[in-house]
């Protein structure tokens, strides 16, 4: 019997298993090859927690791999955190299928140790429940979500003490105690009744999103007069099915926003995410009914927001009355010169802008004109929030931090990346331009024409299964073993191994340390201003391939983008024949 056959066994043998995977168990007895992707190994838990498709076996999103995950997480606190009991942990979750119920499974762990939990009564944005851990105190904070994929997906994020994600040295402590879970099956349990008896199970209503709205309101670079004058600013947003709606309405409001049309088919809460592809607010077509309703009313900015309301997208007006949605480059580029603008210029030498290693270099190009500092990071958030963290320490002050991916952050006050600052900064930004008689869009031109046309590109290609994370394991070893000297005719100028954190430059043939983390990254600096970077999607089974260029027009970019993508899938394709 192979080890799936016998984690499959044990399930079904198992007398007391939850009713619907018994069901599904039952269902599924003659679908071997399903069953084995759902036994034959244990779904990861990584640095950003835990994500997978829900059902029934090891390799799903279940109450009982909810259970382990949350009984490692446990003892990593009752190990390394003071006073884990009283301060507790709190947590949210979003929109999707069984959101509630695994977080209710989180508290029934929790509980089992004597440890209080926070559980937010409906649902709420990622945002917030990075802001609660700092404004309620708490230990750690679990968010149950799978961002933007598809329905089938759900998620476990968990968060520090620091209301940051989890970076990896802490992650593998949690790992490692979740390793030691003989069976997720036998995991020790308090019912709700019993939880909320002892006081271990504290709901939590308005408090927090109010204490999070006082300090959105303090974000704001416009001046008090302007703050409490009526916006002639045409706004469209939709929160894709997602949690965003409250927060953002009332954060517009607050700033007399108030020129707001909501795309009412997708406000409501749906995990089927029904009127969309994906609620991914990076694919243009999640805008599509949010369009139609900017055209309706004239509308000068759209905004979307992923279901967990830490990805934001925006749409900008054109000339002819269509409508342009932003690459996350883009908006991240308007937000940096925006905010610097509005920045007092005795606090500029002491300000720093953070990034990922994949994100544009327009937005370093126009923070150095202002003579302000970017720091890369790793992909990811929690090395922004990581990075945050550090600054308290060394008195740096923290003025934005973005990726390319839609994720952006105004203020520390959350230590995740945040569509509702994003949001309200966006708008307020579109306001200040239309008031120099400007849309975002000229802005950008504006900016192109200073600092040189960037532009950028991601190829990913999905690998399922078994077979799928071989081959994507295939494709990084292989380029690897064997770097480019060039790249469809660029010359390679360094290449960058985040595994081994080494930077090598092809010219002299020297080597330096990256003083970044370990990761699967491989990237190439190309010759004027042009590079490549590949890594596999630590949340979805795909390898992506990241692209920048930047040329003296936008035809020369978008040419040079063309054959970097094109040569790179050519490459790619050939390894995995």
């Amino acid at each position: 019997m192979s080890n799936w056959e016998e984690a499959y066994q044990t399930w079904v043998n198992f007398p007391t298993l939850d009713d619907t995977l018994k069901n599904e168990l039952e269902q599924l007895k003659n679908s071997p090859s399903v069953l084995e992707d759902a036994f034959y190994k244990e779904l990861t838990f990584g640095t950003g927690g835990m994500r997978g498709v829900l059902g029934v076996g090891t390799n799903r999103m279940n109450i009982y791999t909810i259970r382990k995950a949350v009984y490692g997480l446990a003892k990593y606190l009752l190990d390394n955190c003071v006073n884990v009991h009283d301060r507790g942990v709190v947590v949210a979750y979003d929109s999707r299928y069984m959101s509630q119920e695994f977080a209710l499974e989180t508290a029934k762990v929790l509980g089992s140790f004597g440890i209080k939990t926070y559980v937010f009564k409906s649902l709420r944005p990622t945002p917030l429940l990075s802001f609660a851990v700092r404004y309620l105190g708490t230990v750690a904070g679990a968010m149950i979500t799978a961002s933007h994929n598809p329905p089938e997906y759900n998620g476990f994020k968990v968060y520090n003490e620091d209301g940051g994600q989890m970076v990896p040295k802490e992650a593998n402590e949690v790992i490692a105690r979740i390793q030691e879970v003989e069976s997720e099956l036998t995991i020790p349990i308090l019912e709700r009744d019993e939880l909320e008896e002892k006081g271990l199970l504290v709901w939590v209503e308005q408090e927090v999103d109010h204490a999070y709205l006082e300090r959105l309101k303090l974000i704001s670079k416009l001046d008090e007069s302007l703050m409490e004058k009526e916006k002639d600013l045409q706004i469209v947003f939709t929160p894709l099915h997602g949690t965003a709606h409250d927060l953002v309405m009332k954060g517009l409001n607050q700033l007399n926003f108030n020129q707001v049309e909501v795309v009412e088919e997708q406000a409501v809460p749906d995990p089927e995410f029904s009127t969309v592809q994906s609620p991914n607010p990076e694919e243009h077509q999640a805008f599509k009914m949010a369009i139609e309703l900017g055209k309706q009313k004239n509308a000068d900015i759209l905004l979307g927001t992923d279901p967990d309301a830490d990805r934001l997208g925006v749409a900008v007006k054109e000339a002819n009355g269509d409508y342009r949605v932003l690459t996350g480059n883009q908006l991240g580029a308007l937000l940096i010169d925006y905010i610097l603008t509005h920045t007092d210029p005795v606090l500029l030498p002491n300000s720093r802008v953070l990034k990922t290693i994949v994100t544009s270099e327009l937005g370093t190009t126009i923070a150095n004109s202002y003579g302000v500092e970017t720091i890369d990071t790793l992909t990811g958030f929690k090395y922004i929030g990581e990075k945050i963290h550090q600054f308290d320490a060394t008195g740096e002050t923290f003025t934005f931090g973005y990726e390319e991916s839609y994720g952006y952050l105004i203020s520390g006050f959350a230590r995740d990346k945040d569509a509702v600052q994003a949001a309200v900064m966006a708008c307020e930004m579109a306001y200040y331009w239309k008031q120099q008689g400007k849309t975002l869009l000229e802005a950008l031109d504006g900016l192109y024409e200073k600092h040189g046309y960037y532009l950028e590109g991601l190829s990913s290609l999905t690998l399922k299964g078994k077979e799928g994370t071989e081959k994507i394991a295939k494709i990084m070893e292989t380029i690897r073993e064997t770097p480019f000297k060039e790249v469809a005719g660029f010359k390679v100028e360094q290449f960058e191994d985040y595994l081994v954190s080494e930077r090598m430059n092809l010219e002299d043939g020297t080597k330096e340390t990256i003083p970044l983390p370990k990761e699967n990254v491989l990237k190439f600096v190309l010759e004027n201003n042009k590079w490549v970077c590949l890594r596999p999607s630590g949340t979805e089974p795909k390898i992506k391939c990241y692209y920048g260029v930047c040329g003296e027009t936008k035809a020369e970019s978008e040419q040079d983008l063309e054959v970097l993508k094109e040569k790179m899938n050519q490459v790619i394709n050939e390894i995995i024949q």
